[in-house]
C-alpha cells in the first residue's frame, strides 16, 4: 500500500467496484479499500466463493455481481481487503487498519461506497437472543450457507423480507409465517407513483414472483400487522401482534426483522460533509450533486451510501462518480466526461423510476419509528430505554445530541448506528417537532475500532 493515491475509494460493492474500473481504465491509480474480506459488498457478499447451487438459490439479481467483481480482478486497481476506514478529513487524509495494522494515506480524490445498513426499530423484545435482523440472516446464507434449521418466522416491511423469504423456500427454510407490517394505507400512498413506477416494471415483475412462489408454497403470509412484541424467558419463546382487530401468538425460537434501509453516514459525518434529512427515505444522507460531489472538495459519494436506489442504481453512480473524478485530475475534459456518462446517466435515470413508488409503499408508520413502551430499550450498548429519553426530553433536552450527552445513548461500541434514528424520531415526537431540526448525532473519528496500540503505532518515533 502506498502513501498516497490519485483516487481511493473506500467500499467494494457495486458502486466502488464499477467506479474503480473506470477510473483505473483511464490510468487513475486507485485504491480500492473494503472491510470484507472478498469484493462485493453487502449485495454480492462471498461472490468469488460461494458454490454454484447457493449462487442459482441467491437468485440473478446476485449472480449479477460476477461480472463486476471479475472486471475489478482483471484491472489494474490496488485492492485491500480486510481493510477498515476509521478516519477522513477535509485533507482527504484516510486513517485505516489493514489488516491489523493502523496507517494513514492521503488522495487527491475520494470516493465513499460503503453502501446502507438496515434501518433498526426497537420494539419490545428485540434484543432478546433469537431475533435478528433478516439482513444478519442473508449474510449467513451468502457467506456460509447456514440457514435456520427449525424454522423462521420473517416480520417487518421492505423488499428485502420477500427476497429473503424467495432465497429460503428455495433452500429448503420451513418458513412458519410472514409478518407485513406495512401499513394498508400505504397503498393508497403509492398509487400516485404506480405509472412511473411501471417504467421499471422489471422490480415489479421480481416482486410478484417472488409472492407467487411463495403463495404457491403455501407461506402463511399476514399482512397490516401491528404492535408486534417477542418473548421469552432468556431467549426468545413467543411472538405476539394484532391483526384483523385480535391478538395472535405464535411460537418461534427465531425471528427476522426488517424495516428498510438507510445510508451509512458516519463517515461522511465524520469527515465535514453537509447532510440533509431526506423525507421520502425518512433518513439523513450526503448532500451531493448530480456526479456525486459532496459539500467537501473532492470527496464524493455514490450508491446507498448516497441516498437508497439498490445495486443497478448504485453502479451507474459509481462510473459517474469515476468519470467526474478524472476529470478533476485531468485524465479527460468536462466534454467527454459528459460523452462518456451519457448512457450511464440514462440508465440512472430509469433505474430510479421505480424508487418513488417503493419509497411510499413502504413508509414506515409513525408507530413502528417511535416506540409507545417507555420500557423498550432503545440503545444496546448502554442499555437506554424509550423513557429515559423521554424524560431527558421532558428536563428541557430536545436535541437528540443533547440527550446523547445526558443518557450516554449513542456512545457505545457501536456509536450510535443501532440508535441515533430511533432518538432523533423519539426526541423530535415528544418536542412536538419534525425530525429535521434535531439533526443527527454528531459523527467523529473513529468511526470504527481500534486499539491503542494501533493507533500509537502510527507514532513510533514518540516515546510518551
Amino acid at each position: 500500500m502506498k502513501t498516497r493515491y490519485s483516487l481511493v475509494i473506500v467500499g467494494a460493492g457495486p458502486a466502488g467496484l464499477s467506479a474503480s474500473v473506470v477510473a483505473a481504465n483511464l490510468g487513475v491509480d486507485v485504491a480500492l479499500l473494503d472491510e470484507q474480506r472478498m469484493p462485493g459488498g453487502q449485495i454480492y457478499r462471498a461472490m468469488e466463493s460461494v458454490p454454484a447451487e447457493r449462487a442459482m438459490r441467491l437468485g440473478e439479481e446476485y449472480q449479477r455481481g460476477r461480472g463486476l467483481v471479475s472486471a475489478m480482478r482483471e484491472s489494474r486497481v490496488d485492492y485491500f481487503p480486510d481493510s477498515e476506514v476509521w478516519s477522513l478529513n477535509q485533507r482527504r487524509e484516510i486513517g485505516l487498519v489493514h489488516a491489523g495494522v493502523a496507517r494513514v494515506i492521503g488522495a487527491d480524490q475520494v470516493l465513499i461506497a460503503n453502501g446502507a445498513m438496515e434501518r433498526p426499530l426497537p420494539f419490545p423484545g428485540w434484543t432478546l437472543p433469537g431475533v435478528m435482523n433478516a439482513g444478519a440472516g442473508q449474510i449467513l446464507f451468502k457467506a456460509h450457507g447456514l440457514v435456520p434449521a427449525d424454522g423462521v418466522v420473517l416480520a417487518g416491511s421492505g423488499p428485502l423480507l420477500l427476497l429473503l423469504a424467495w432465497q429460503y423456500l428455495h433452500a429448503g427454510v420451513a418458513i412458519e409465517a410472514i409478518l407485513d407490517l406495512t401499513p394498508m394505507h400505504n397503498h393508497l400512498r403509492a398509487l400516485p407513483h404506480l405509472p412511473r413506477a411501471l417504467l421499471a416494471r422489471h422490480y415489479l415483475g421480481k416482486g410478484l414472483a417472488y409472492k407467487k412462489d411463495l403463495k404457491r408454497a403455501g407461506v402463511q403470509t399476514l399482512r397490516n400487522i401491528t404492535d408486534l412484541h417477542a418473548a421469552g424467558d432468556g431467549r426468545l419463546e413467543t411472538i405476539t401482534f394484532r391483526h384483523k382487530g385480535r391478538r395472535r401468538t405464535l411460537a418461534t425460537q427465531l425471528l427476522l426483522t426488517h424495516f428498510g434501509v438507510a445510508p451509512r453516514i458516519h463517515l461522511s459525518q465524520a469527515a465535514g460533509c453537509r447532510h440533509c434529512w431526506d423525507d421520502s427515505q425518512q433518513c439523513w444522507r450526503p448532500l451531493l450533486d448530480g456526479w456525486g460531489n459532496s459539500s467537501i472538495d473532492g470527496i464524493l459519494i455514490a450508491g446507498d451510501g448516497a441516498g437508497i436506489g439498490g445495486a443497478r442504481a448504485a453502479e451507474h453512480a459509481g462510473r459517474l462518480a469515476a468519470w467526474q473524478m478524472a476529470c478533476a485530475l485531468g485524465r479527460i475534459d468536462s466534454d467527454e466526461r459528459d460523452r462518456l456518462a451519457r448512457d450511464d446517466r440514462g440508465w440512472l435515470r430509469a433505474e430510479r423510476h421505480v424508487r418513488p413508488f417503493l419509497d411510499a409503499f413502504f413508509r414506515i408508520p409513525g408507530s413502528l419509528l417511535v416506540t409507545s413502551r417507555d420500557d423498550t430499550i432503545v440503545c444496546r450498548c448502554e442499555e437506554i430505554t424509550a423513557g429515559e429519553i423521554r424524560a431527558a426530553v421532558a428536563q428541557g433536552h430536545d436535541d437528540a445530541n443533547q440527550v446523547k450527552f445526558l443518557t450516554r445513548c449513542g456512545m457505545g461500541a457501536c456509536q450510535g448506528r443501532q440508535c441515533a434514528a430511533s432518538v432523533a424520531h423519539i426526541v423530535a415526537a415528544q418536542g412536538g417537532k419534525h425530525p429535521a431540526n434535531g439533526g443527527p448525532f454528531r459523527g467523529r473519528p473513529p468511526v470504527a475500532p481500534l486499539t491503542l496500540g494501533q493507533l500509537a503505532s502510527l507514532y513510533p518515533e514518540e516515546s510518551e
